[in-house]
């Protein structure tokens, strides 16, 4: 299969014994960077999917046929494996179902489904979660929705900043017994929140997203967290760029004074010249 390989590397970082960063990525370019700069893996986050398809919030509006799409995008553009942030799957467990096959079809190499209800309950401004029992059922419709078993299937919860810290570890441990992969986190707040969730489970853990306190690798590592977020810079990164530049040039600022700008042996980088310069040269006939 063309995306095993993805997949695996995936596993490897699961089963090893090291804790790693991922390299947050939304499209064609940036998952090039990323796998340029050595990154091991990709994370793509549904808030930067949704602002980058649609511009808007990440607040449930974006539809599975555009998230798996520029997942799609990504898959063709590099090698780099990628997990992905699929949210609540976007339905009920037959949709979560469909989620999956959707996604392991676009070239994911692993997938987060997360207990949150979503999109938000009517008059209700707090964020809620879904029961346990259903919760257990997304796993299930996750897991039977897999065609390829090399495919990384992660359980996530919010339950530490949502209810208790408790619940989050009942939640994790029934999902656990369903045969997820491993297990996302969410709203972890401290190292003694961290330890009673290593002690109640033997998946590996993600975290997304910790204080300060949170950062050591080594220490994260031998509480058995195998890859640690660190937020979505790289598109408020890019959207701060734009706007200096368009903000220049509406200000009539010479396009040859313009600062920032990718080099264009960068830009040759990113868009893989060389290697349609051969290509042009075998297919085409055309010198190099």
């Amino acid at each position: 299969m063309a995306f095993r390989s993805r997949r695996e590397k995936l596993r490897s970082i699961l089963s090893g014994q090291a804790c790693i960063h991922p390299g947050s990525v939304y499209d064609a370019i940036s998952i090039r960077i990323a796998e340029d700069l050595g990154f091991p893996l990709g994370m793509f986050g549904g808030s930067v999917a949704s602002l980058a398809v649609l511009g808007d919030p990440d607040i449930a509006l974006i539809t599975l046929t555009e998230f798996a799409e520029q997942m799609r995008r990504m898959s063709r553009a590099a090698t780099l494996p990628v997990l992905v942030d699929a949210d609540h799957g976007y339905g009920n467990a037959l949709n979560v179902r469909r989620t999956v096959q959707e996604l392991e079809t676009a070239g994911a190499a692993g997938l987060t489904i997360e207990d949150t209800l979503l999109p938000a309950a009517f008059g209700e401004p707090k964020t809620q979660l879904i029961s346990l029992e259903e919760g257990v059922g997304k796993m299930k419709a996750a897991l039977d929705g897999r065609s390829d078993p090399s495919l990384v299937i992660m359980g996530r919860t919010g339950a530490a900043s949502i209810t208790s810290i408790e619940d989050a570890i009942r939640r994790v441990q029934a999902y656990e017994a369903t045969g997820i992969d491993a297990l996302f986190f969410t709203g972890i707040k401290s190292r003694t929140e961290l330890e009673a969730i290593a002690a109640a489970t033997h998946l590996p853990i993600v975290l997304g997203g910790a204080p300060d306190e949170l950062n050591a690798l080594d220490y994260l590592a031998g509480h058995g967290v195998r890859i640690a977020l660190q937020g979505h810079a790289p598109i408020a990164a890019a959207t701060q760029a734009v706007y200096e530049t368009l903000k220049a040039l509406r200000e009539c600022t010479s396009p040859r004074a313009l600062e920032g700008l990718a080099s264009p042996d960068l830009t040759s980088r990113v868009m893989r010249e060389a290697d349609l310069k051969a290509r042009r040269a075998e297919f085409l006939g055309l010198k190099k």
